[in-house]
């Protein structure tokens, strides 16, 4: 088919009108064309009074040659491309003696194993967490005030960190294999539209299908799927994998994919231990801010907020000070702020919308980043630096799982405390007014401060008085990264760390193509036993 790309219209434009826009655009008579969609839609909004989407069309047609019926035209803004994105490898000859496996099942995890099983290799999966439905039943318990299951939780399951999110599947990475994540997930259940947002979402309601679906996939093709099973040691000879420890016995392994998810801490110490190469990795902490939904779409949107052909209202915003960065993360539109705790002890909170995103308030992580030399402690310091945090949240608190906040106007007056107006707290287990400045060392309070003035004049009302800060968001990437090599194996042959837990991915996206890159290497190398 061919591409069109850079079609502008008014939002309110219906999307026949750019599909004759790029029809006129590419010089085909109504004769030639067979079909015509949206490929790709974006909304500019940077202009109030003139919000427009801007689109890119697919056109496909009957002509014999597309690649050189567009060579001829010379036209700007055009490509041939697929209709639907496949992945094409060649699999290796060098012989298996064990069926590989795979340490974890988020969306690395789960898009290695399923490209390994499409390819006949029948990949067993140990996941140290409950499966998708006991792991909702744990987390409303603990959302309810029961207690934490520390093997069931926004952190530790099947689906990963991920499941209980906004479901976002943005990413600056620029892979082609984004296109065939997203055209699986489609396939699998998630709503079609992914495939044509520039900034898609699946929301938390509909990932939690997708992702039994896809278990249920790897299984049918032969794959194996271990919940409540954590790998424990790996067992080396002559500096190659030779099987691996796991709660539920000893398995023999020649490969194994290490997708642990960034919150897996005592496995970067096994794997520390175990002689592989890690390292600290700068990441980001800060609170979480909330204000009401309808607010931050009159803020992008003036007067046409509220209009049905408009999105809930995204933002993302970031400012740099000295060499410093305070920025919003993972901004969830109609969503909730969450218990994310994985360890006794401690306070975590996170984002979450359902795919309505039609919840009474939006939030956003706002977040300063840290880099080791922020916290020093080696290659785990990172490790403990979060820690202390999650601890010192926990004790502001109460001791009890709630979370610690203050609102706007007394965090940037240094005033202790919260005072509750239009925007109220979502954070399920409750929530104490405190002082943050019992929780972030001065240097993250001045750029949490930063961050507030400045995105205030870009976005208006980023800093209204009571809207609501939650801490401590915590958890925003792995503070870690395990070595790996060209082959994207460790310096143990045979363990391909993967992932955002081991460092190469940020989000479920980037996650999902580090895993089908790690399966590539497997699939390119060896045969299935």
């Amino acid at each position: 088919m061919i591409c069109i790309s850079g079609i502008s219209l008014p939002f309110d434009e219906d999307e026949s009108a750019a599909i004759e826009q790029a029809r006129k655009k590419a010089r085909l008579s109504p004769a030639l064309l067979r079909d015509g969609f949206v490929v790709k839609r974006s909304l500019d909004a940077r202009k109030r009074e003139d919000i427009r989407y801007v689109y890119t069309v697919g056109l496909c047609t009957s002509l014999r040659n597309e690649a050189h019926y567009l060579e001829r035209l010379h036209l700007g803004g055009a490509a041939v491309r697929e209709e639907t994105p496949s992945l094409t490898l060649a699999v290796g000859d060098r012989p298996l003696s064990h069926r590989p496996l795979i340490a974890g099942f988020g969306p690395a995890g789960m898009f290695c194993a399923l490209l390994l099983a499409q390819h006949g290799f029948r990949p067993i999966v140990l996941e140290r967490g409950a499966a998708l439905d006991e792991r909702v039943a744990a987390l409303e318990r603990f959302w309810s005030g029961g207690a934490l299951d520390p093997s069931a939780n926004v952190q530790f399951g099947e689906g990963g960190a991920g499941t209980f999110s906004d479901g976002k599947l943005t990413t600056r990475i620029g892979d082609m294999r984004c296109e065939w994540v997203l055209h699986e997930l489609r396939r699998l259940g998630a709503p079609g539209i992914i495939t044509r947002q520039a900034k898609p979402h699946i929301g938390t309601d509909r990932l939690r299908q997708v992702v039994k679906n896809l278990r249920r996939e790897i299984i049918s093709l032969g794959g194996e799927v271990h919940f409540c099973t954590a790998l424990e040691g790996l067992c080396i000879q002559s500096g190659r994998l030779h099987a691996v420890r796991t709660s539920g016995g000893e398995l023999p392994a020649e490969v194994m994919v290490t997708a642990l998810g960034h919150s897996a801490r005592d496995s970067f110490q096994m794997l520390l231990d175990s002689g592989l190469t890690l390292q600290p990795k700068a990441f980001s902490v800060g609170v979480r801010i909330e204000h009401r939904r309808e607010d931050v779409n009159r803020a992008l949107y003036g007067g046409f907020a509220g209009h049905p052909k408009l999105p809930e209202g995204e933002y993302q915003l970031s400012q740099r000070v000295d060499g410093r960065g305070v920025y919003t993360f993972c901004m969830c539109p109609g969503g909730l702020v969450v218990p994310a705790s994985s360890e006794a002890g401690g306070v975590v909170v996170n984002g979450m919308s359902e795919f309505a995103r039609d919840a009474e308030n939006s939030n956003s992580a706002l977040v300063v980043g840290v880099e080791p030399a922020d916290f020093g402690g080696g290659p785990l310091g990172g490790v403990a630096f979060q820690q202390r945090l999650e601890q010192a949240a926990f004790r502001l608190g109460g001791g009890d799982y709630k979370a610690p906040v203050q609102t706007v106007g007394r965090f940037l007056e240094e005033r202790p405390g919260a005072d509750f107006g239009r925007v109220a707290p979502s954070y399920a287990i409750g929530v104490e007014p405190a002082d943050f400045r019992e929780l972030f060392d001065p240097g993250i309070l001045k750029m949490l401060r930063l961050g507030l003035r400045a995105f205030d004049g870009r976005l208006r009302g980023f800093a209204c008085p009571d809207a609501v800060l939650t801490g401590v968001e915590s958890r925003t990437s792995s503070p870690v990264r395990v070595l790996r090599d060209e082959s994207l194996q460790s310096q143990v042959a045979g363990v391909y760390p993967c992932g955002e837990g081991a460092g190469y991915a940020g989000g479920i996206m980037s996650a999902a193509v580090d895993g089908l890159r790690v399966a590539g290497e497997i699939i390119g190398t060896y045969r299935p036993c």
